[in-house]
């Protein structure tokens, strides 16, 4: 089974067996649905825990697992990365990618040269995406991910076209 990061176990609250969750995840009310499975990254393995629970408390998602109603059970989770299975993934609209299909792709430019390769996706805060692509020399810059500067996106075949434009180096 091939797994997807949604987020990290930071904490406890309370005494009812809630974990806080660090979100990574667009898609929170989805992900922790009431009997929906996700699986959490121990040393043992990806360990799956059915959804009891699910509330948002300033900003962070608490989740209570089914039959683990209990601090004394859920303290040794804290640290863990919460996960689920790729094949539960839902569909984004057309021209809309998850970053993990973006990092990796061959950056080239509008005529096909070899610019570098994507290595990160950045968000910032009330703004654009940013890729971050590293060249062959090993500079590294930021692209604004907006179609003025991504032209197309091409997954199967591992290739990003993007608009070079001066002053982005």
């Amino acid at each position: 089974m091939e797994y997807i990061e949604i987020g990290k176990v930071v904490n406890t609250h309370g005494l009812k067996g809630e974990l806080r969750i660090e979100s990574w995840s667009d898609f929170d009310e989805v992900r922790y649905r009431k009997g929906n499975t996700v699986y959490l990254e121990t040393e043992e393995g990806y360990l799956p825990f059915q959804v009891q629970s699910f509330r948002i408390h300033k900003g962070s998602p608490l989740v209570v697992f089914q039959g683990y109603g209990d601090i004394n059970l859920v303290e040794k989770y804290k640290g863990c990365v919460v996960c689920i299975d790729a094949n539960d993934r839902h569909e984004l609209p057309e021209g809309e990618y998850y970053a993990d299909e973006l990092i990796g792709l061959r950056a080239v430019d509008e005529d096909g040269r070899e610019v570098g390769e994507v290595t990160a996706v950045e968000e910032t805060r009330g703004a654009q995406k940013n890729l971050r692509i590293r060249m062959p020399e090993g500079k590294e810059f930021l692209l604004p991910d907006i179609s003025a500067f991504v032209k197309e996106v091409d997954p199967e075949n591992g290739v990003i076209r993007i608009h070079m434009d001066e002053g982005l180096l």
